[in-house]
């Protein structure tokens, strides 16, 4: 009896699923007209386990979820799976999703090169890795304590110095918060703070901390300054405990944040299911960037299974609209999370080479890397053309290099001649 009841609840369930798919599909193919059910070439799989933080810059996955793009294009057993920090998703990453881990994820852009170097990975054994989109450009913030907010803060991090000094002549600690060493957030907040003459090596104690903690360790001392994404920075601000300094769109305008990553061994053995994830991918950014999707955008994302939060928390920052909370509340600054404009999708190999190059600076990667060729090996922008070409994308990039970019301290990063922009910053590691 319970075998044939078992069987029954089986076959129940497999029915549910495929008609809670086909409706995906059906809504999918009226939401989203442009690209072909299952791509030109069937995907050797239907599915594959895509990680994700809980950060706005996920949006692209989730909502190719939510809107049934994975199943439109082939891959209806897409699962979209909450980690807790970057280094469970590096774990995970490890393990690969055959072994219970995941196949991909929502990624720090540094991350895949420290995974596929061995530099961050148990015993230093080198997990081969592929870049195959950027997943947003702008948007993260270095938010401060509320005890700082006299020395008016802003983009100068030098106005910190004479603070931090005393604090430290009381015998307390100052620590700056990131979230995966060598990760974007970790060379934002040392950028700022270098460029303010503040060594992030000597002057304060870096520690990590997972984006979703940020807020409740600021609220109860636990550090002085942070750099993450959204929406925990305006979280910060709803809940009165400290203060966005600035967002890292005004250190770079327009700069690249997060990328798809995948295991390289996944990719070579499903190519057709890669291009498949990446026009499902594409289409979602598409529609992530459109500020018609915003309110909705936000409802989803705030969701108990994505991110657990008021929308309010994620709105704002998401159309521009900032309230840094310390009396500056600028509206349609032009610093909002780009997800497709300005194509932000694209993984400009120009901007891999940067993050390696600030992971040259502080130790991360030894000065003598061959930056071109370590970029070469890990992003595959040709396979991100492929897929924009299929879904008909017609303003394609012309060329891999966004060539060079200045910064707002004035330092210019030329991907052409990294050694140069290396040896112009004065605060680096000690060699």
């Amino acid at each position: 009896m319970k075998t044939i009841l078992s069987g029954s609840i089986s076959r129940r369930r497999t029915i549910l699923k495929t008609t809670a798919t086909a409706a995906l599909v059906t809504a999918a193919r009226a939401a989203f007209p442009s690209g072909a059910f299952a791509a030109t070439s069937t995907p050797e799989v239907t599915g594959a386990k895509l990680g994700f933080i809980a950060l706005t810059d996920a949006a692209a996955l989730i909502v190719a979820s939510e809107k049934g793009l994975f199943a439109k294009h082939g891959m209806p057993d897409v699962e979209v799976l909450k980690q807790a920090s970057w280094g469970a998703t590096r774990d995970n990453m490890v393990l690969g999703g055959a072994a219970n881990g995941i196949d991909g994820a929502h990624i720090l852009t540094p991350m895949p090169y420290l995974m596929h170097t061995g530099k961050v990975t148990q015993n230093n054994v080198p997990v081969p890795m592929t870049i195959l989109a950027r997943l947003n450009l702008d948007s993260q913030g270095i938010s401060v304590a509320k005890e700082y907010a006299e020395t008016g803060v802003q983009l100068d991090a030098s106005k910190l110095q004479a603070a931090f000094e005393k604090k430290k002549a009381e015998g307390k600690e100052i620590k700056a918060a990131m979230t995966f060493p060598g990760g974007t957030h970790d060379l934002w907040i040392r950028y700022w703070l270098a460029a303010g003459g503040i060594n992030p090596d000597k002057d304060v104690s870096t520690i990590v901390v997972p984006p979703p903690q940020m807020v409740a360790n600021m609220k109860v001392g636990n550090m002085d300054v942070f750099c993450v994404g959204e929406p925990w920075n305006e979280q910060l601000v709803n809940q009165g405990i400290g203060f966005t300094a600035c967002t890292t769109g005004e250190l770079w305008k327009g700069h690249p944040e997060k990328a798809l990553g995948m295991r390289a061994d996944w990719v070579e053995k499903n190519p057709n299911a890669t291009k498949a994830l990446l026009m499902a991918v594409l289409e979602a950014q598409q529609w992530c960037d459109s500020m018609d999707n915003k309110e909705e955008m936000s409802t989803i994302l705030g969701k108990r299974q994505w991110f657990n939060v008021p929308p309010k928390d994620v709105l704002g920052r998401l159309k521009g609209n900032i309230n840094y909370g310390n009396g500056r509340s600028l509206e349609n600054t032009g610093l909002q999370m780009k997800f497709w404009q300005d194509h932000a999708s694209y993984p400009f190999k120009s901007h891999d080479s940067w993050f390696i190059a600030e992971n040259v600076r502080w130790g991360k990667f030894a000065p003598d890397t061959d930056i071109k060729a370590l970029v070469a090996q890990v992003n595959r922008e040709d396979l991100w053309m492929e897929a924009a070409k299929e879904l008909g994308v017609s303003d394609l990039p012309q060329s891999a290099s966004r060539g060079k970019e200045t910064f707002f301290d004035g330092k210019v990063f030329d991907p052409d001649n990294p050694s140069a922009y290396l040896d112009s910053l004065s605060i680096k590691a000690a060699s």
